[in-house]
This record gives structure tokens, sequence and C-alpha cells, in this order.
């Protein structure tokens, strides 16, 4: 089993910035993608950013120049730097990982954490 664990959440003013860590644990040979998702009342949740095991980034077009996705291989962790925030950027965010437990396995699940809330308000 694998978990991951959100955290960094929190309120702040519209113009500021929060760092969200992900740290995963559990059984892990190597994770390959990781993501940030953001998910706000009847919406459905919707991709902020992710990178691939070799660093490649993508964003969404909103966040785009604010925020920064990144990783620690070593830690098996992940962040998202998000800056200049807005209140359109309040909601709940989840990390999601494709995790390879074995390494006599190629078989890859992905896994989510339980999110952490992000208000963004004056």
């Amino acid at each position: 089993q694998v978990q991951l664990v959100e955290s960094g959440g929190g309120l702040v003013q519209p113009g500021g910035s929060l760092r969200l860590s992900c740290a995963a644990s559990g059984s892990i040979f190597s994770i390959n993608a990781m993501g940030w998702y953001r998910q706000v009342p009847g919406k459905e949740r919707e991709l902020v950013a992710a990178i691939s095991s070799d660093g490649a980034t993508n964003y969404a077009e909103s966040v785009k120049g604010r925020f920064t996705i990144s990783r620690e291989h070593a830690k098996n962790t992940g962040y998202l730097q998000m800056s200049s925030l807005r209140p359109e950027d309040t909601a709940v965010y989840y990390c999601n990982a494709d995790v390879r437990s074995w390494p006599y396995s190629s078989r890859v699940m992905s896994y989510w954490g339980k999110g952490t809330l992000v208000t963004v308000s004056s």
C-alpha cells in the first residue's frame, strides 16, 4: 500500500504565496508522474500541474507563470509552489502519484491523497 499526505494548505490573502507538499510512503519502488489537482464544490476535479519522472512539467493555463511544481525523488515528495494567489484558486488541492511498488513487477497504480484546503481571501 502507498499513502500520500498533503500539507501546507491554509488561508492566504490575494497576492500571497503558499507551498504545498505531498509526501509518499509505503511500498514504493519508483514514482512515475506526480500531479496536483484541485476541486471546488459542485465542480469536477481539475489538473493544476504535473511532473514526470524526468522532470517534464505541464500546467493548467490558469496557473501558468504563478505555480511551480517540483519533486525530490530521494524523499518521494512533491511540491507545488503557488504565488500571486487569487480568490479563484480557492479549492481543495489533491496530490496524485503513479507508483511502481515492486522491482519485479512493472505494474503501476495511481494513488490519491486526502487533500488540503487552500483559501484565498482578504
